[in-house]
């Protein structure tokens, strides 16, 4: 096994990895996994595969981070980097916005921030906040 560990301790795992030819007769890792015809065979990677997995493995963690910091919110649902939110209209949305930016421990130095907008549905409010990650300073 091949494990790559997160900043929040979570690891990926790739399975009885490899150093094969590539389909262009270059060295490429592969590994164990389900392919695209949903079938258990070697899958061919390369170093920005790699990559991408990690970031977003990392984002899956914030946004489960931020998820369990607004536990006493109703989320209906979340797609990506959105928290849709179902919550009384008296509900401060600069407040639910504050929580969802804040910085897990795991991931010291990185600035995150969110927005968001409110739907009104009936009596019920509708919030869609969306977190975005701020480059502005370097980790």
């Amino acid at each position: 096994m091949l494990f790559i560990t997160l900043p929040s301790g979570r690891r990926l795992a790739f399975v009885k990895p490899r150093i094969g030819e590539n389909k262009f007769g270059g060295r490429s890792v592969t590994y164990m996994g389900i392919d695209t015809q949903k079938k258990w065979s070697r899958i061919e990677s390369y170093g920005p595969k790699f990559v991408e997995n990690i970031v977003q493995a990392v984002s899956r963690d914030i946004l489960a981070y931020a998820m369990r910091t607004l536990s006493h919110c109703f989320i209906c649902g979340h797609v990506h980097d959105e928290l849709i939110i179902e919550c009384d209209p008296w509900v401060s949305l600069d407040a639910i916005c504050e929580q969802m930016g804040r910085t897990p421990p795991w991931l010291p130095g990185i600035e995150l921030r969110a927005d968001g907008y409110r739907d009104a549905i009936g009596a019920q409010s509708i919030l869609n906040v969306y977190a975005c990650l701020s480059t502005a300073k370097p980790l």
